[in-house]
């Protein structure tokens, strides 16, 4: 327990993917598309002469955020280094529909292979930097930031957690490894809030460690015991306001669970510091990407 607020641990700083995380992504992406033979078991592309220089636009077909220019440079690379994407905007820039956002120039066939890739990649990165910027708009005249969670796509935590960072949220943590969140199975198994953030302070090795509550009693333990995140999960709207006056100064306040499009300022104004939402990476929807052969190719 601390009489100053304790360092913020959901800050990230600036968004910048991390090279090899991207490159698996990338190649798990290719090896699903391509299969083991690589660009040269695309039996469909094959049917374009092998000489071919084509020109093509990718065009973003609604409002969006768009996000992932990375990874779609890297998938190109992979197929041919001399296939060349000019971007027509930047990324986590927020363009309206019909926009023309990149041109891209160099062998036909290795385009056309890894067009789906690429695009796969674009439009779901895309889809989450457009809905965390949506949740992340609601709440600009309120203290609360928006949080992600561990319910991503499998193989793309990741892509996913960089994309709410473009979106302007915030990323809790990677994975299971680099923080302690002790939900109710883990204080029943440990006998108590207390035991278990003990246990995590010995063991942590200088991890943060957030503790989930139910209720204003177990706010109270959790503060008792020098959690330095306390999560407020499904709280009525009276006992989380209270939770979070409790709480400032103390820890970092954390709202959770049953937050909606309908509820968030509701929650927002108890003051809490963070609303985690799992619907930014879950609950997906890819925005809409066509890519087209120029006929002045």
């Amino acid at each position: 327990m601390t009489d100053t607020a304790p360092r913020d641990p959901f800050v990230r700083g600036p968004a910048a993917p991390d090279p090899a995380a991207l490159e698996r992504e990338v190649a798990a992406a290719l090896e699903e598309d391509l299969g083991p033979g690589g660009m040269a078991a695309d039996v469909t592309a094959a049917l374009v002469p092998a000489g071919r220089h084509a020109r093509a636009s990718l065009w973003l077909r609604e409002d969006a955020v768009i996000c992932g220019q990375p990874w779609a440079e890297r998938v190109l690379a992979r197929l041919d280094p001399n296939l060349r994407i000019e971007w027509a905007v930047a990324e986590g820039e927020a363009c309206a529909a019909e926009t023309r956002i990149a041109r891209i120039e160099g062998p036909a066939r290795a385009l056309l292979a890894g067009e789906r890739a690429a695009l796969n990649l674009l439009q779901t990165l895309s889809g989450t930097a457009t809905e965390t910027a949506r949740w992340v708009a609601r709440l600009q005249d309120h203290h609360a930031r928006i949080l992600d969670t561990r319910k991503t796509l499998p193989g793309l935590r990741h892509a996913q957690k960089y994309a709410v960072r473009i979106g302007g949220g915030h990323n809790h943590r990677l994975g299971l490894w680099d923080a302690v969140l002790i939900k109710e199975n883990h204080i029943a198994a440990c006998g108590s809030i207390a035991a278990a953030v003990q246990q995590a302070r010995t063991l942590g090795a200088g991890r943060w460690v957030e503790v989930e509550t139910e209720n204003l009693d177990e706010v109270d333990q959790a503060l008792e015991a020098g959690a330095d995140v306390i999560m407020l999960d499904e709280l009525k709207t009276g006992d989380r306001a209270e939770a979070v006056r409790r709480i400032r100064g103390r820890a970092i306040s954390e709202a959770s669970g049953g937050v909606s499009a309908d509820t968030l300022l509701k929650v927002a104004a108890s003051g809490v510091d963070y609303i985690s939402v799992g619907a930014l990476t879950k609950h997906l929807r890819a925005v809409d990407l066509s890519l087209r052969l120029d006929d002045d190719r």
